[in-house]
């Protein structure tokens, strides 16, 4: 956590933090599971929730609804269906590669301390996905672009303010067991999750492929910038 970071910041102490450069904060952003047990001020969640409200969403339906989970009880069974999720997960995700292992301990921790994590946000959207005919695959993604960008925004805000966060999806595998211990009702779906909380260790820049390696123009395979992306 940055030294200048205080967890008990009033709220013109928070708004100061809000104002870090956003290409500072896009750039040092990276999910951060660890974080330490002590709580974080309901005031400072409210705030990172109401600059997620900002994101665009589909039709301008702002069809989006957030579960704060703080109770321990609620956040253990959300933590048994993580671990089910993870048992298989993790076992499939085998990796030798050094960054994909520091990411796979990192999860596991997340997964062994999940109840400890001071504040979860649960990211729903309103209305039942379902077409009168049967629909495309884009369809999915058209109406999941209705809660992501706002979940970016709700990190984004994390990271500014030197909260530690992550978006997690594995304790929501189960979609009508994680209804159930959050009291959802027929018509709102969980979507993801967002762990907050006062991380331990610091943020910083993670390493990235060069823009024009990922970039094609026109159609896939006609990479014009990448030579001086190598370079």
């Amino acid at each position: 956590m940055d030294d200048k970071v205080d967890p008990t910041s009033g709220p013109d102490e928070i708004e100061g933090l809000l104002a870090m450069p956003l290409a500072e904060a896009m750039a040092t952003q990276r999910a951060v599971r660890r974080v330490r047990p002590e709580p974080v001020e309901d005031g400072l969640v409210l705030r990172c929730i109401e600059l997620a409200l900002e994101a665009p969403t589909a039709s301008n339906g702002q069809s989006w609804e957030f579960v704060v989970v703080k109770d321990r009880t609620v956040k253990a069974a959300l933590a048994a269906q993580y671990r089910r999720a993870w048992n298989l997960y993790g076992r499939l995700e085998r990796r030798r590669d050094e960054q994909s292992a520091r990411m796979m301990r990192s999860v596991s921790w997340q997964v062994d301390h999940f109840e400890e994590i001071p504040v979860l946000v649960v990211c729903c959207l309103r209305g039942r996905a379902r077409l009168p005919l049967p629909k495309p695959p884009i369809a999915a993604s058209s109406r999941y672009g209705s809660i992501y960008p706002s979940a970016q925004n709700l990190l984004l805000a994390a990271r500014a303010v030197g909260l530690g966060s992550a978006l997690i999806t594995l304790p929501l595998w189960s979609n009508t067991v994680a209804r159930r211990i959050l009291g959802l009702g027929p018509r709102l779906e969980p979507c993801c999750i967002v762990t907050l909380g006062w991380p331990i260790g610091r943020y910083g820049r993670k390493p990235r492929r060069p823009v024009g390696s990922v970039v094609h123009l026109d159609r896939y395979g006609n990479q014009p910038w990448r030579e001086s992306a190598q370079d």
